[in-house]
């Protein structure tokens, strides 16, 4: 416990609001009336929100309120962006999910009462999940995925951790390889419904922002490169390969580069990384609207949040954000729904699926060269290689949007699932 404080101390650093609803995050202090017997969705992070989206909008759709809880911050402002007015109105109600702690857990739970819980992606947290078990509410983990080097993880713990996922009511995976992990790990109850992440509907006026932005560039004879959800180390070698590029003197007009790291309290230090760089650059944060001149900018920082359909939109090519070292890559479904083209690194393990498809699909490309050693000139290669054939980025951006759509689907799969397990809430 002091550590979990200390911890959100040093975050609040960059932003109090860190310190704020401190009581929820102990199982208290919860603004009143609260509604119980709602449908529990727990969506840990940005990335978990913004693929529950669809699900909570279909029950919300049948008259059901939910129940929305994060653990993170930017979770939080997350939900609250996509459904202010839905928390407005009472009809979702959103909180922190508590430590895992036997007596915080236990108020939350008898606090809400909620008739049916939804864990997405990954979230397993051992009270929670054994004392919905004791409680017979049913717990499901949906949208989940469980990758190799998770797997082993969770094998280290023996019993108590394939117990953890058996006490599910249901595992409804994303791939074929994530339910073959959870059923070796004795789970019987696993179904696959697909990515919950194909059928999240990007924000058209976002998606026209960076149209317009992508043709102001245009005009201009310029290219965009978006390295997207960029991760700690990722950005040296990017930054070094993109002066290699500008040196190189390859193009008539050298191409934009946007980097959008994955953590906002990172900005900074990025920021300061490009100036060390002796690139020229500016921050999305110092205008409002479209950039009308980048002539003399060699880099974009996108300090922003939820702006990533824009980024996207804008770009002609995305560089995928975790990937190019061993963090698992981050989501390239948002991209390749954009119709953009997608350049991957090595490490894709927490998207193997999506990946191989888009591979396949011929809506990405894979970096070859070993950028863990910092070989900058293999990702320099493979930018310039793209970037001058204007045909090939055409076909994989049409590759993409084929892609995207043909995946989508889970949320249907997911509730019609629930419901053949006698969960029918309509």
């Amino acid at each position: 416990m002091p550590l979990a404080f200390i911890r959100l101390a040093w975050r609040a650093r960059h932003s109090f609001a860190y310190m704020h609803h401190i009581p929820e995050r102990l199982g208290f202090g919860y603004d009143k009336p609260i509604q119980q017997g709602s449908i529990w969705i727990h969506a840990v992070s940005v990335g978990e929100t913004r693929a529950a989206q669809p699900l909570i909008e279909a029950y919300l759709a049948r008259g059901e309120t939910i129940l929305l809880t994060h653990m993170t911050l930017n979770g939080r402002r997350t939900g609250r962006q996509l459904f202010g007015k839905e928390i407005a109105a009472r009809q979702i109600h959103q909180v922190y999910l508590p430590y895992d702690l036997c007596w915080s857990v236990e108020n939350f739970l008898k606090s809400f009462k909620p008739k049916l819980g939804l864990f997405m992606e990954t979230e397993a947290w051992p009270t929670v999940v054994f004392r919905c078990a004791d409680l017979r509410l049913p717990l499901f983990l949906v949208n989940a995925r469980l990758s190799e080097r998770s797997a082993r993880r969770v094998n280290r713990f023996g019993k108590a951790g394939r117990a953890l996922f058996q006490a599910f009511k249901g595992i409804l995976a994303q791939t074929d390889f994530d339910a073959q992990r959870y059923r070796s790990l004795g789970v019987r109850n696993v179904s696959i419904v697909g990515n919950l992440k194909f059928d999240v509907p990007l924000d058209p006026q976002l998606v026209a922002q960076g149209q317009l932005w992508q043709q102001d560039l245009h005009a201009s004879n310029r290219m965009m490169v978006c390295a997207a959800s960029t991760r700690d180390g990722e950005e040296a070698i990017i930054l070094k390969a993109w002066k290699d590029l500008l040196s190189s003197n390859t193009f008539e007009l050298a191409p934009l580069l946007c980097i959008v790291p994955r953590h906002p309290e990172r900005f900074t230090e990025v920021a300061d990384q490009i100036q060390a760089a002796g690139l020229a650059f500016r921050r999305r944060s110092e205008w409002t609207g479209i950039p009308k001149d980048c002539s003399s900018v060699d880099v974009i920082l996108g300090d922003s949040m939820g702006e990533m359909p824009m980024y996207y939109s804008a770009a002609d090519l995305v560089l995928m954000g975790g990937s190019l070292l061993p963090f698992g890559g981050q989501n390239l479904i948002e991209a390749c729904a954009a119709g953009c083209p997608v350049l991957l690194g090595e490490h894709t393990y927490n998207f193997q699926q999506a990946a191989l498809d888009a591979l396949t699909a011929g809506a990405a490309k894979r970096i070859q060269g070993d950028l863990l050693l910092g070989d900058s000139i293999a990702l320099m290669e493979a930018l310039k290689n793209l970037l001058l054939n204007t045909a090939e980025l055409g076909k994989m951006s049409a590759a993409a949007k084929a892609y995207s759509i043909e995946h989508q689907g889970a949320t249907k799969r997911i509730l019609v699932d629930l419901e053949q397990q006698n969960f029918s809430l309509s």
